[in-house]
């Protein structure tokens, strides 16, 4: 079997930055330990797989580690690859993932992700990560993710990690958020992962089904623009409607090849 395979760096508009993602062309469905094992040797955040399903597709997310249940940079990586490499002619494409349907439609020169609101509530936090964490939040809430609310983006920026500490809790399949206002944009965020080979995630869309509710509400707005503070570094733009979040970005390909099973 030979699957067509791509990797496209997503939430950027040039290569080696944004974040990195595989896409794959499935033309049959394969055992999930075959998924995993593709993802685990692709070595990017995501693998995302692609198989036609009526007029839509279903989509399936990988880390090298775990099935996911969402996430963002795939899902337009994803839309990239059909829209420009496939010359996918419509307006929309309507993908069947574990977390419901999710549409992407063209949005001018970006793609916009119709994503599903995970509004965080206030919650206790764990001490291994609050222990891990060299400078301490001034809110925590959790939603699949814990959000953790810092004052400044210097504080984002200057945020380390004790691995060795953090890495004693499992929050599969979620991670910590850490956010605070943003200089040049609404909001800035990182996030990280305990126990997953890739310890920080460059930019993680799906973050923002969570951040964008608490952002919208503490600023009063529908619309806004978020950076992600990695050191590949991206630019997400959501917008809050009608109980979803809209996640829009930009993505460039990188690379194409094939694979021999």
């Amino acid at each position: 079997m030979v699957l067509q395979s791509f990797q496209v760096d997503a939430f950027t508009d040039k290569i080696f930055s944004g974040n990195p993602a595989a896409v794959v062309m499935l033309e049959e469905r394969l055992p999930d330990n075959t998924l995993r094992k593709i993802a685990q040797e692709n070595s990017v955040p995501e693998t995302a797989f692609i198989l036609p399903d009526g007029h839509n597709y279903s989509l399936r997310w990988f880390t090298p580690d775990i099935e996911m249940d969402l996430c963002g940079h795939a899902t337009l990586a994803s839309a990239h690859i059909l829209f420009t490499w496939y010359k996918y002619k419509g307006e929309e494409i309507l993908f069947n993932t574990a977390s419901g349907p999710i549409a992407v439609k063209r949005d001018g020169d970006m793609y916009a992700m119709v994503f599903p609101i995970r509004e965080a509530v206030k919650s206790p936090l764990p001490e291994e990560i609050y222990d891990s964490l060299n400078i301490k939040p001034l809110e925590i809430y959790k939603a699949r993710d814990y959000l953790l609310v810092y004052s400044k983006q210097e504080e984002i920026e200057m945020i380390e990690i004790e691995r060795s500490v953090f890495d004693e809790i499992n929050i599969d399949p979620g991670g910590v958020i850490v956010t605070a206002p943003g200089r040049e944009c609404d909001f800035v965020s990182r996030y990280f992962t305990p126990q997953a080979t890739l310890l920080e995630d460059p930019v993680t869309g799906s973050a923002h089904c969570t951040l964008a509710p608490y952002w919208g509400k503490r600023l009063n707005k529908n619309s806004l623009t978020a950076m992600q503070l990695s050191k590949r570094g991206g630019i997400i733009g959501c917008s809050l409607e009608e109980g979803s979040v809209i996640i829009r970005g930009k993505a460039a390909i990188y690379s194409k090849s094939e694979l021999y099973l």
